[in-house]
């Protein structure tokens, strides 16, 4: 036989190979979506999954089910992801939690980068630096001169140990010098209760956590965490205005086991960009402090790569671990 001859039977039998998989990918979904969140319902995470699963059920007419698996840290549901048939019907709700894990846990039973497929970012959401009311203080200035003046006075909560709330306080601290005492809590329902009675003072909160609190006076918002400031909030400075350089976002998205389908990835990120343009959604992500993150799987797995290299270094920086 001969060479081009050959060349063009390989060619034709490689082609006929992928005809399944692009019908499979055409005809997708099928059946029921399973799209896993590692958090409890009623959370961010959780409201974010299933706006997303309502608008992509109707537009690809198959059930996107919120599937809760909580538990340490988020590892639960992403294990569960990272080990499922590569088949694009179990989807992964990526938040800031898996970029931190990646560093703070030592022994996971999988690898974030290399087991989970980036298929679209979906938001990005500041916190809050707010303080209590009580605190003598109304800028993020005065708020380092004040804690500069009592060192290791300041009490910062947090929702845990390792969570975006507490890297982006720990990441203030190693930007500014200034020294604080960090209150860990159970979650961020009981830290911004303890903020609101002041038994701590400051905290980096999420924006659905502390924005209420905020416009009703209970707790007092000094900056917001972003590069930008937030559409929610437009009076609120940036940390960054006063601080060069700071900023401390959680970016959310959707992730899939590794060697999913590239048709299977490029038709969700598609479904997903398109639905990111809706006027009714981009409200309702405003309304939890976030503005829509249209992109490519590219440009997902580039900001997954940046976002874990930079928490990677604040977490070695500030020795944090785990309980």
């Amino acid at each position: 036989m001969r060479r081009r001859e050959f060349i063009t039977l390989i060619g034709g039998t490689a082609a006929l190979s992928a005809l399944p998989r692009a019908a499979a990918a055409l005809d997708y979904p099928t059946r029921p979506v399973h799209w896993i969140v590692g958090f409890p319902p009623g959370g961010a995470t959780d409201i974010l999954a299933r706006l997303m699963g309502q608008w992509l059920s109707e537009r690809l007419g198959q059930s996107f089910v919120i599937d809760n698996r909580p538990g340490a840290g988020s590892n639960i549901g992403t294990e569960a992801v990272a080990h499922a048939p590569a088949d694009g019907y179990t989807l992964l709700l990526i938040s800031a939690a898996q970029p931190i894990n990646v560093t703070l846990y030592e022994n996971l039973n999988y690898n974030f980068v290399s087991d989970i497929a980036p298929v679209a970012s979906i938001s990005r959401e500041p916190n809050l630096m707010v303080v209590h009311p009580s605190v003598p203080v109304t800028t993020v200035p005065e708020f380092i001169a004040y804690a500069t003046a009592n060192p290791g006075k300041v009490t910062m909560a947090s929702s845990g140990n390792g969570t975006i709330v507490h890297v982006s306080g720990e990441m203030f601290k190693m930007m500014t010098g200034v020294s604080m005492l960090h209150v860990p809590y159970r979650g961020a329902g009981p830290a911004v209760t303890d903020l609101i009675a002041g038994q701590v003072q400051v905290m980096f909160a999420t924006m659905p956590s502390s924005i209420e609190y905020v416009r009703a006076g209970k707790l007092r918002a000094l900056a917001v965490t972003s590069a930008t400031r937030s559409a929610a909030l437009p009076d609120v400075p940036t940390v960054a205005e006063y601080v060069p350089g700071y900023e401390a976002t959680a970016v959310y998205g959707c992730g899939a086991p590794k060697n999913t389908p590239t048709e299977i990835v490029d038709k969700l990120n598609r479904e997903i960009n398109a639905i990111l343009g809706y006027a009714k959604v981009k409200g309702r992500l405003a309304d939890l402090g976030g503005t829509a993150l249209a992109g490519s799987p590219v440009d997902f797995a580039k900001l997954l790569a940046e976002t874990t290299d930079k928490w990677a270094k604040v977490i070695r920086a500030a020795n944090i671990k785990v309980d």
